[in-house]
């Protein structure tokens, strides 16, 4: 067995040692919660898990299922996250009572919770006979950034798998190797995805989410001098690209129903459409929280330069149009900016309109960008 959808987890030895035993010898458990920082391959991790109990190699990588997995795409997979600002008690209990229901295709169905630590007390409650005792052919994975944040209630009832920091050369160097890019192009993809690994490989792999990046890095460098009007064209541009690599996701999601509908179930197709429109609306937001870390590490950038060290700079390819920023802004008039930023974020985990929070947070921008002292 290659066990090659472990290789994207690097310097993570201690815990893919632990995960690959256990799935190689039949003794995963029913709940984890996987904590590091960002960007240390947790959700990498909890991928692989999946594709290591529902592949007939334990996690090949490259069979129908492993690609699945790895896509989001399998249907007994499910990537959860909270529904607003926390986990709330009625979608514990949609949750709870799909848990229940038996597999699709596999052998088991893999829950993966984002954000473990938005749980709050009502819905941890809710959860907790099902995290302690879920039926035998589900598991659950939460994941969390800091052990503290997760309620103990929620905590003691999994076992606890550490990944660490992964440095950014190593990042950096994996990015350039799995791609081809050059290491410009794999530093610009690494603070686009949150300096993810996987994420930056996928995202130079997508012409949808490249193109994505270009449109708002071009809507920065005019937005000082747009008028009303063109900011929100600008904005309803944006969001014409971040939903272009979706409208793929829902060609697979089209080509999977049609070869799987002649043997599933009425109920169990349902299902799958539910799940589908859930993933597509994910995929929407995530494209969202993508163009703000790419507005993020162009503001970065010009403070980096207005600081005097361009060589910290993430954005090579606008570093001329960085650069005229940067002689002007001043470090509280970029820690606004970075508000701005922080605002919008909080705006969509509380359901605001994607297309509001854009248009908000590109005013808010450009406010600060005229006003840079």
């Amino acid at each position: 067995m290659s066990g090659c959808v472990w290789d994207d987890l690097v310097g993570q030895r201690k815990a893919v040692g632990y995960l690959r035993t256990a799935a190689e010898s039949d003794t995963v458990a029913h709940a984890y919660l996987f904590v590091g920082p960002t960007g240390s391959g947790r959700k990498t991790a909890a991928r692989a898990l999946a594709c290591s109990v529902f592949c007939a190699d334990g996690g090949c990588g490259s069979c129908n299922a492993c690609r699945r997995s790895q896509n989001g795409t399998h249907p007994d997979l499910h990537l959860l996250a909270p529904e607003g600002v926390t986990y709330v008690v009625p979608q514990i209990h949609e949750i709870i009572r799909d848990v229940h229901l038996k597999p699709i295709e596999a052998r088991y169905k893999v829950y993966v919770f984002e954000d473990a630590d938005r749980f709050n007390d009502a819905s941890a409650n809710a959860f907790l006979k099902t995290l302690e005792e879920p039926p035998s052919d589900v598991v659950i994975v939460l994941l969390a950034g800091d052990f503290d944040d997760v309620l103990p209630t929620i905590a003691s009832r999994c076992h606890v798998v550490r990944f660490a920091p992964v440095a950014e050369s190593t990042a950096l160097a994996l990015v350039v190797e799995r791609t081809g890019a050059s290491e410009d192009e794999a530093r610009a993809a690494l603070a686009a995805a949150g300096h993810v690994i996987p994420r930056a490989i996928d995202f130079l792999r997508s012409a949808g989410r490249r193109n994505a990046r270009a449109t708002i890095m071009e809507i920065l460098k005019r937005l000082q001098v747009m008028d009303g009007h063109d900011v929100l064209l600008a904005a309803r541009e944006l969001l014409t690209a971040v939903r272009a690599p979706v409208e793929e996701m829902k060609g697979v999601h089209a080509d999977e129903m049609d070869s799987a509908r002649e043997y599933l179930s009425k109920g169990v197709a349902n299902r799958m459409e539910k799940r589908h429109k859930r993933e597509l609306t994910a995929r929407e937001r995530d494209g969202i929280v993508e163009i703000m870390s790419v507005t993020e590490s162009w503001l970065r950038d010009c403070l980096v330069m207005a600081k005097g060290v361009p060589e910290l700079v993430s954005n090579v390819d606008t570093a001329d149009a960085t650069a005229e920023v940067a002689a002007v802004i001043s470090v509280p008039a970029a820690l606004r900016a970075f508000e701005c930023v922080r605002t919008a974020r909080e705006r969509i985990a509380y359901n605001v309109s994607l297309q509001l929070a854009v248009e908000a947070m590109l005013f808010d921008i450009q406010e600060v960008l005229r006003c840079p002292r």
